[in-house]
Parts: structure tokens; C-alpha cells; sequence
């Protein structure tokens, strides 16, 4: 919220509001001076502030504890104006039409009775009121004039009577919702009692709680009506409401507040009649009670012998809630509790308390430590220190365990996320290579297969060289030709060799440049 002036100040000059609050605030009376009194149209300019009116209006319904009543107000405002603006004019137009010019318009003011202008504004009033509430009985019309504004006023009046009627209904409803969360469902219990053919004992109880409720105010459905509220409104209101009632209970002294701000949140109300049992020897508890208002007696089977009074403030059933080892009773109810009267209690349940008190394990060890010794001053508690130091010790393995799961599954998680992110990387590494190596393929080809022509060349040159010195030896040289034949075939193997070393050299060279090329490309590409 913004509580300085001067941006508040800024915002509100920069407004299109205050420009027409400046419209409605100039001194237009002035002109009167000039003008002269019969001229009220010169104040004209105070219609731009209904909208402030409006504003208003609507603050103090908001704020006001009767906001039903302030609406009928409201109303009732509205048509009142509305009555005397039609009244003004009314009597503006009898006046252009001549005053005594005929029964509808207003009479002659010559005549003393109705020469006053206290008169006069009362008998305009009148008729306004009779024509805008559709009550009639008004003079018959002559003049147009007449007729037009009769048909005007008419229209009018349904619109009001329209908003008269929906209005009230609307308070009527609000009132009635308002009964129904002190009086919830009445009439619907009453008729499915009566088709059930229930006893008139069991009618007559059923009935007299509800005028209880109805009498007295009492709430059953608090959850119902916060529900709407923010979570903090909630606490805030269940704390102011609930808090010094729960700081009253043994057990939940010394607890931390926030433990019980969460508490509060979990307490259920509930109205018990005369003579109604609360809970009874033997059963099994599922909620705590604590006595906010009323008188509760701890009888014997009977129902008759009392042997404790229980009022306002006290408190009972907290050791079944709290499942404490060695409970001797077993979490069931001891005695029997009845209500003397009609009695308000509140009740928090078993599961409520749990599911809180598993995000505070140390108000949990001290409350489970508080019902122990209670259960030894009554001698409800067996020795079985063994059994607990071992369930404790269970406890504590399964909470060991239960982080160590989690570590290993955050750990799991982060290896299988990085496995991920290095297969997606590799994906994108051999796509980028096989791009850059397309052209690869048939560039080596046409190399290998460029070097097996020269090579094929070159071999067919020394045959041919070879045939023509071994023709020219044979005519000059005939007793060695064998010798010569096998010593040129040996030159001619040793030619292919070397030419075929020096290929594959040449390979080998292509090859490591290709390699060197690719390397310095992804270093590039690393770089940037």
C-alpha cells in the first residue's frame, strides 16, 4: 500500500478524476450575480460529484457491521432524490404550461393555499410520489405535454418498483444466508425426520438443538465460512479465536507457536445437547476434546453416579491421540463424559495431529514425553524401555534410510541427466561430421582409381621399352639371351615395386592431411 503523499498526490493530479472534481468544485454561483436567482441551472456542475457520492456509499457498506440495513437506506436515498428531481420538474412544467391551466398541472398560486413555496414543494412532491410508486389516482392529462411526461414517469416507475422489489429480495436472501450458518439445513432435517417417521422424542431433541444454535449463535461450520480467506487471514483469525483455549491444554505447553497456528487451523466445533454422551467406557479414541463453554460430568455406568465435574477450560481424551507405547487402556476411552447441558466443545482428531506433527519431530518427542509421564502418575503406563529404546532405534534406521534414498535417487538423476546431455552432444558431433565428410568418399575414389591408370600407363611404357631392347640384343647378342631376358624381367619387378610403394605413400600422405584438416576444424569449432 502506498502511503506517500507526494506519489499519491501525483497520481491523483495525473487522474482523469480530478479533472472532474475541479469541473464540480468551480464557482459557478457567481453567475447568479449577474443571471439572477431563477436561473438554478448555473449550479448544474454539482452533478459531477455523484461519483464520488457513489464512492462513498460504497466504502461505508463495506465498512458498516449492518450492511443489509445500510443497502435498504441506500434505496430508499435513491428514490427520494429521484422523487424530487421528477417533483422539480413537475412544477417547472406547470409553469410553462400556465399554473391553473387545467386540473393536471399545479394551481394557480394566486390563490393563497397554495401561494407558499413550502406548499408548493410539498403538494410536487405528492404528485411525484404517487406517479413514480404506481399508486395512480391522479388528474386525467390534456395536453400533450401532459401525456409525454406522464408516459415518461410511468416507465420510470417500473424501473423503480422493479429495483425496489430486487433489492429487497437480495436483503431478504443475505439475511437468510446469514441464518444459515447459525441454523444450518433446519428445515431439510424437519422433513427428512418426518418421512423417516422418527420418533417425536428424537424430533423434539433434533429441534431444540437447532434453537440453540439459532438462539445462541453458535457456529458448526467455521471452516466453511473462512474458506474464501487468504491461509494467513485464516490463521490469523483462528488464532485470535482458538489459541488461548488450545495454550490451555497440558500437553501442548511449552509448544512452539507455530505448532499450534497450524493446530488451530485443525479444530472442529461441535454442540452437544442435555444428557448426550460424549464419548463413552471402552470405545476407541479418535479425537481430543476441550470444554470451551458448558458442564460435563464423568459418570459411572450407570449414567447416573457423577464422580468429576468438567468445565470451561478443561480438556480430556489427549493420551488416545498421541499413540504412546505401553498405554496400558490401548488408546480407548476410560470413563464415560456426558454433557450436563448444552455444552461447546472443540475436538482435533487423531489424523490431524499426526499429519502436523511430522514436520515437528521435536514437538513430537516432547509431547509423546508429557503423555508418558501422565500415564505414570496414573499408573497406565507399562515398563517397556527396551521395546521403545528399540522402536526408536527402528526409527531412526528407517530415517537413515529414507535419506539415503533420496541422495542416491538425486545422484541417479544427475547421472542419467549428464548421460543424456553426452549422447546428445555425440549425436551432434557425428551429424557435423558426416556433413564435412560427403564429399570425401568420391574424391579418395577418384584418386585410387587416377593412380591405377598411370600405374597401368607406366607398366605398359617399360613392356614396351623392354620388348625393343631384348629384340636388338637377340640380333646382336644370340648365345646370352636367356640371361638378359631374366636380368630386364628383374629391373621390370623392381620399377612396379617402387612405383607401387610411392603410390601408397602418396595415399598414406592424402590421408594424414584429411585427418589434420578435420582436427583443426574442430578445434576451430571448439574455440567459438
Amino acid at each position: 500500500m502506498v502511503r506517500d503523499l507526494s506519489r499519491l498526490k501525483t497520481r491523483y493530479i495525473r487522474s482523469s478524476r480530478f479533472k472532474w472534481d475541479i469541473a464540480s468544485l468551480l464557482p459557478t454561483d457567481l453567475l447568479y450575480l449577474k443571471l439572477g436567482i431563477h436561473t438554478p441551472l448555473v449550479r448544474v456542475n454539482r452533478f459531477l460529484r455523484t461519483g464520488r457520492l457513489n464512492e462513498a456509499l460504497d466504502r461505508m457498506e463495506t465498512r458498516t457491521s449492518y450492511p443489509n440495513t445500510f443497502r435498504v437506506a441506500k434505496l430508499m436515498l435513491y428514490i427520494f432524490v429521484l422523487i424530487h428531481w421528477n417533483a422539480c420538474i413537475y412544477f417547472s412544467l406547470s409553469n410553462y404550461i400556465g399554473f391553473g391551466a387545467d386540473p393536471w398541472v399545479y394551481p394557480n398560486i394566486s390563490d393563497p393555499d397554495f401561494a407558499s413555496t413550502r406548499r408548493q414543494y410539498f403538494y410536487c412532491f405528492w404528485f411525484s410520489t404517487l406517479i413514480l410508486t404506481t399508486v395512480g389516482d391522479t388528474p386525467t392529462p390534456e395536453r400533450e405535454e401532459e401525456y409525454l411526461f406522464l408516459i415518461a414517469d410511468m416507465l420510470i416507475a417500473v424501473l423503480v418498483f422493479a429495483s425496489v422489489v430486487g433489492s429487497m429480495g437480495d436483503v431478504i436472501s443475505s439475511l437468510r444466508d446469514r441464518d444459515n450458518v447459525f441454523f444450518p439445513n433446519h428445515e431439510l432435517v424437519k422433513g427428512y425426520l418426518r418421512s423417516r417417521h422418527i420418533s417425536k422424542e428424537l424430533q423434539k431433541r433434533v429441534n431444540d438443538w437447532y434453537q440453540h444454535l439459532h438462539i445462541n449463535k453458535k457456529i458448526t461450520r467455521e471452516n466453511e465460512i473462512l474458506q474464501h480467506l487468504p491461509i494467513t487471514l485464516q490463521t490469523a483469525t483462528a488464532v485470535s479465536v482458538h489459541l488461548p483455549t488450545l495454550s490451555k491444554v497440558t500437553i501442548f505447553q511449552n509448544c512452539e507457536k507455530s505448532l499450534l497456528e497450524q493446530l488451530v487451523l485443525k479444530l472442529t466445533p461441535q454442540v452437544y445437547s442435555p444428557g448426550e454422551y460424549v464419548c463413552k467406557k471402552g470405545d476407541v479414541g479418535h479425537e481430543m476434546y476441550i470444554i470451551k463453554e458448558g458442564k460435563l460430568a464423568v459418570v459411572a455406568d450407570d449414567g447416573v453416579t457423577q464422580f468429576a465435574v468438567l468445565g470451561d477450560g478443561n480438556f480430556f481424551g489427549e493420551i488416545s491421540i498421541l499413540n504412546i507405547k505401553g498405554n496400558k487402556s490401548g488408546n480407548r476411552r476410560t470413563a464415560n463424559i456426558r454433557s450436563i447441558g448444552y455444552s461447546d466443545l472443540f475436538s482435533l482428531s487423531k489424523e490431524d495431529l499426526t499429519e502436523t506433527l511430522l514436520e515437528y519431530p521435536a514437538a513430537k518427542r516432547l509431547l509423546e514425553e508429557k503423555g508418558r509421564q501422565i500415564l505414570t502418575k496414573m499408573g497406565m503406563l507399562e515398563e517397556t524401555d527396551e521395546g521403545e529404546g528399540a522402536v526408536e532405534k527402528t526409527e531412526d534406521k528407517v530415517n537413515r534410510l529414507e535419506a539415503c534414498l533420496e541422495t542416491l535417487q538425486t545422484k541417479l538423476a544427475r547421472l542419467i541427466a549428464e548421460l543424456e546431455s553426452s549422447a546428445r552432444k555425440m549425436m551432434q558431433r557425428v551429424e557435423q561430421l558426416e556433413l564435412q565428410t560427403e564429399g570425401w568418399e568420391g574424391i579418395v575414389a577418384e584418386g585410387a582409381q587416377g593412380e591405377t591408370e598411370e600405374r597401368e600407363k607406366v607398366k605398359e611404357r617399360e613392356v614396351g621399352d623392354g620388348k625393343g631392347e631384348g629384340e636388338k640384343e637377340d640380333e646382336e647378342e644370340p648365345v646370352v639371351e636367356g640371361e638378359r631376358g631374366e636380368g630386364d624381367g628383374g629391373e621390370e619387378s623392381l620399377g612396379e615395386k617402387k612405383n607401387v610403394k610411392e603410390s601408397e605413400k602418396e595415399k598414406e600422405e592424402t590421408e594424414e592431411e584429411l585427418i589434420k584438416t578435420e582436427t583443426h576444424q574442430d578445434q576451430k569449432r571448439d574455440e567459438k
